[in-house]
């Protein structure tokens, strides 16, 4: 199966050309600083002119009914700029979890809503990971803590994992309601909001999921996610290539340096079997490609944007610059849904 297909070269184009009008460097600086956590006018031209809000969703509930490869298309041209936006947290997870959960009633409920740009949370995590949720279930009573949900503080709508006792079992939770608080909290990478969403004996309501439903919801997370791993690697190594062909040592482009050249041409390397990866896992869906591009996409996004760094030298740490924020995102990302270490003994030889 061929990933870029003329279909999607035709919304990577229009994604492209859309955020690189609205979201140069200054517009995320500026983005990350709001109240929302993201540009507001931002998310509403990608969802009005490109619909990216509706891709992944069935056409019977308003949506584009496009699959999911259409998603990471969208996901790596995000990565690319960093934009913070709530495709990542609403438009992919929370949307998959209510068509995974296979609950229609659900998904009657919010899935128009996502599609037309409401932003819709799930919680997840416990404060250890993603492995145990924080949240515990006695009967459709809730108690406990949610932590890094992806846009949880912004949300109107809340999706919880919970313990069930040797379960995991999913719920709507109304954010308004008395019990529920909700906080963003302090991040490593400035481009991503994460909020804490606590309940106090909170009444949810339970929805039908199947057994496999969490595994289910790892596999597609992991895959996402490297698919804005691979966009922002790409655009780290752009970023140095293009500051090698202008910076001058020595009197000579420090591009001309053998050193530097082999340095680069290791990120592209990286950069290339990493988007391999990536593609593959978003072709197949498959829980062990899922891990591999979660170990793999994460490792080498780490290590390009550590290059990214190094050979752009001490300005590259300065606020004023664009490569700490690659930097930043690349350990806040690779730590997104659990530890890439984690997965290695999931992962068959």
């Amino acid at each position: 199966m061929t990933f870029e297909t003329e279909e999607r070269a035709a919304l990577r184009e229009s994604v492209h050309t859309l955020l690189a009008k609205h979201a140069d460097s200054s517009a995320v600086r500026a983005a990350t600083t709001t109240e929302h956590g993201y540009d507001p006018e931002l998310w509403t031209l990608l969802v009005e002119q490109v619909g990216v809000a509706a891709l992944a969703i069935p056409e019977e509930y308003d949506g584009v009914g496009a699959s999911p490869v259409e998603s990471h298309v969208v996901l790596e041209e995000l990565g690319r700029t960093l934009a913070p936006t709530p495709f990542l947290g609403s438009a992919v997870l929370a949307a998959q979890a209510l068509l995974l959960s296979g609950d229609t009633a659900a998904c009657a409920r919010w899935l128009p809503r996502i599609a037309a740009g409401e932003i819709v949370a799930l919680g997840w995590a416990g404060e250890s990971g993603w492995e145990t949720p924080g949240v515990t279930a006695d009967g459709d009573t809730l108690t406990g803590t949610a932590h890094y949900v992806l846009g949880g503080d912004v949300a109107v709508g809340l999706l919880v994992l919970a313990r069930d006792g040797e379960d995991v079992a999913l719920f709507e939770v109304d954010p308004d309601t008395e019990g529920v608080t909700r906080r963003r909290v302090p991040t490593m990478d400035p481009t991503r909001t994460l909020a804490e969403v606590s309940l106090s004996s909170v009444a949810g309501r339970r929805l039908s999921a199947p057994d496999d439903l969490v595994e289910r919801l790892r596999t597609f997370a992991f895959v996402a996610v490297s698919a804005e791993q691979v966009g922002a690697a790409q655009a780290a190594l752009d970023l140095t290539v293009e500051y090698a062909k202008n910076r001058k040592q020595f009197g000579r482009v420090i591009g001309s340096f053998q050193a530097l050249k082999h340095r680069m041409a290791d990120m592209y390397a990286l950069v290339e079997t990493a988007r391999s990866m990536s593609y593959a896992a978003a072709l197949s869906q498959d829980p062990q490609d899922a891990y591999a591009a979660k170990i793999y996409c994460s490792e080498a996004f780490e290590q390009v944007a550590a290059e990214t760094v190094q050979l752009h030298g001490g300005i590259a740490i300065t606020w004023e610059h664009d490569a700490h924020l690659y930097f930043k995102r690349a350990h806040g990302t690779a730590r997104l849904f659990g530890q890439p270490h984690e997965y290695l003994g999931a992962v068959s030889v």
